[in-house]
């Protein structure tokens, strides 16, 4: 079995991610959240570093979890109940956890952005979305209907998504920022998109989206940032020679 420094791949994700010139949200702690003693012989990938993520990596054998969400967005102490649980799952799994949050969204190859338009078949594909001084998002062209497109996200994300239905029946202009952007489809209006594709947002977007004339689709925050951690395992699985899998653990939001 091949074991490979911990320190080597930590290096490796942070060549390619770049996180130190993200300015991100509190709490995010971009890069190694948890080291290991052993190396890195087995990768598994996740959303969400949680109880039920890490009891699945471990079973899988896992000694590195990548996240997109980690650790530490809530106060981490004290370690009592449910939080010494985690710990100590990750502790006797020997498990290092690596998390990377905006700058895995804004990847141009590995982002969760860029995977969902590969899988959606954008054309003239480029950045889209700036946010705290970065593109997060991809933008391209995609001529095709509205209830075409609406069926294409459902065969990606595996679950049919919201429309939000303030433009036209056809889609040219498609934007995508994943997660949690649907608060800001004005600034996705204004880069001149005619469909714009997130995970979720507030009940008042509805007829925000009328107002702008804007299709908007949630697909899922969860659904659509699976793309960036199987894309980051991939690259890390094919430069160390590693194997990798990816954990499913829906929230349904």
């Amino acid at each position: 079995m091949k074991i490979v420094p911990l320190a080597s791949v930590v290096r490796e994700c942070d060549r390619l991610l770049k996180p130190q010139i993200f300015v991100d949200y509190e709490g995010a702690v971009n890069g190694l959240q948890v080291e290991n003693q052993h190396g890195v012989s087995r990768i598994v990938a996740a959303v969400d570093a949680t109880r039920a993520t890490i009891r699945l990596a471990a079973a899988q054998g896992a000694n590195l979890l990548l996240v997109h969400h980690g650790l530490f967005w809530n106060a981490t102490h004290p370690w009592t109940g449910c939080r010494y649980e985690l710990v100590r799952q990750v502790v006797e799994s020997d498990m290092a956890v690596y998390s990377m949050h905006l700058p895995l969204d804004a990847h141009p190859t590995l982002g969760n952005a860029a995977g969902l338009a590969r899988a959606l078949g954008l054309r003239q594909v480029r950045p889209f979305f700036m946010e705290k001084g970065r593109h997060l998002g991809r933008r391209g062209l995609l001529k095709v209907s509205r209830a075409s497109l609406s069926e294409r996200l459902e065969r990606v994300l595996g679950a049919p998504p919201t429309l939000l239905a303030g433009g036209g029946d056809s889609c040219l202009r498609i934007g995508i920022c994943t997660g949690g952007a649907g608060s800001h489809m004005k600034q996705a209006a204004a880069e001149g998109v005619d469909t714009f594709i997130t995970g979720e947002g507030p009940h008042w977007t509805h007829s925000l989206a009328e107002d702008l004339g804007l299709n908007v689709f949630y697909g899922g925050h969860y659904a659509t940032e699976t793309f960036g951690v199987k894309s980051l395992a991939t690259a890390l699985s094919h430069r160390f020679r590693i194997p990798w899998s990816f954990v499913d653990h829906p929230s349904g939001l």
